[in-house]
């Protein structure tokens, strides 16, 4: 997402992607072996999800063309990439080696899957490896990522190593950064196809959790089960394997709030509370005072006269068809966006400090304004989680977290429930 509006995520290559992949008995071709939260390397997880195979040729092609372009580009990060990488990571908590490669990897990541979360991705590093780039399994698994033999031929178009052996010391797949040149863009043609197969097949499951259940069993796990998490006994995956993808997920959203950058200080309190709105729900049926030409709810027309009202002159906009996104509230007239500073650039600290005052009153008066979900500033707030205070903002594998307005850094978002 860029500038004044959300880019669609998925295109051509992606659904080609998935249209080829689905086509086999599971999503990865190829086994991989997990590493458990207890750090202890285990065999890959078995049943019909197994991703013994034939390499793709498709993804050979889809995957080892940006990495010799990447390798190229080097470690050197533009001033709103490292911007970007300071505004939503917590550097202080990431391991030596993370914070050393977090150049190369914001360059990666920016110029071939933007809309895969920084700390998403240092997150799943964390998970696989701690962090080690010589780890290796008696699977075969090799490097911060963990790529299988197969897995990295398919990444790259180069030969890799016998799973008996293990690849040589000076082997690419122990090169941290040679490593992530190749893992990402693999990666990252993963996540677009999931995020183009949950819009085929609605699933109360994030693009993210998909990719991270691919990795951890196989994506025949996420299009065989109801919900995109595997239950003991849904696509060939019995309780120990239900076990591990579930720990294998809680780790990685751990380490996500780990290495998140902390929510800062909120700004000087609105004291003025808010009326709760006393009508009955409607459809989308009053004219957007925005003038986007759309139409809004009459609980959301309360919200935005209520707001307005505690935070007068900050711009608002409601209504949007966001056709890219269809769970999105905006088109359903549920939503409204306010901005702080200019769209598409990361507000100074005087608008920084008014945009957190006024997501501290929303979430203050959500209650009587039937919210259910703030973003705001790279963090999300929700109704269901309200123990949970403001949590880390990945974008759901949708949005770059890392842009302004991707990340919600340039305007707050409501969502209301009726």
């Amino acid at each position: 997402m860029r500038g004044d509006s959300h880019d669609a995520p998925c295109g051509p290559v992606a659904s080609q992607v998935l249209d080829v992949l689905l086509r086999e008995s599971s999503y990865v071709t190829t086994p991989r072996l997990r590493r458990s939260v207890e750090s202890d390397y285990r065999s890959p997880l078995g049943g019909s999800g197994d991703r013994r195979g034939p390499v793709n040729p498709f993804l050979v092609l889809v995957g080892a063309a940006p990495v010799a372009l990447v390798l190229f580009l080097g470690a050197a990060l533009s001033a709103d990439a490292d911007q970007a990488a300071s505004a939503t990571v917590n550097t202080d908590a990431l391991p030596a080696l993370a914070r050393d490669l977090l150049p190369d990897i914001e360059t990666i990541r920016a110029k071939d899957c933007p809309q895969l979360p920084l700390v998403w991705l240092l997150a799943e590093v964390q998970a696989e490896s701690s962090w080690d780039p010589r780890a290796y399994s008696n699977a075969g698994a090799a490097g911060l990522l963990q790529m299988m033999p197969a897995s990295w031929t398919q990444a790259t178009g180069q030969s890799a190593w016998n799973p008996a052996v293990g690849p040589a010391a000076s082997h690419p797949v122990f090169d941290p950064r040679r490593h992530l040149a190749a893992a990402v863009p693999w990666m990252c043609g993963h996540l677009r196809a999931m995020v183009d197969y949950l819009q085929r097949n609605p699933k109360p499951v994030s693009p993210l959790d998909a990719l991270a259940v691919c990795h951890v069993a196989g994506c025949s796990r996420v299009t065989g089960s109801l919900s995109g998490i595997p239950s003991a006994g849904e696509a060939g995956c019995g309780a120990d394997c239900a076990r591990q993808v579930r720990s294998y997920l809680d780790a990685i959203h751990r380490w996500v709030e780990q290495y998140a950058r902390p929510a800062p200080t909120s700004g000087s309190s609105v004291a003025t509370t808010a009326a709760a709105y006393g009508g009955a729900s409607s459809g989308c049926v009053v004219p957007d005072p925005t003038g986007t030409g759309g139409c809004i709810t009459q609980t959301t027309a309360w919200m935005l006269t209520q707001a307005q009202a505690a935070f007068p002159g900050t711009p608002a906009t409601c209504w949007d068809a966001h056709a890219w996104t269809p769970t999105s509230d905006h088109p359903l007239g549920k939503a409204c966006d306010f901005t702080l500073g200019r769209i598409g650039h990361f507000p100074g600290p005087a608008d920084t400090a008014r945009g957190w005052s006024m997501a501290e009153w929303l979430r203050g008066n959500a209650d009587p304004l039937n919210i259910t979900y703030l973003i705001w500033q790279g963090r999300i707030w929700s109704a269901s989680h309200a123990d949970q205070g403001w949590r880390a903002y990945t974008g759901g594998g949708v949005y770059d977290p890392t842009d302004p307005t991707g990340g919600h850094y340039d305007h707050v978002h409501v969502s209301i429930d009726q």
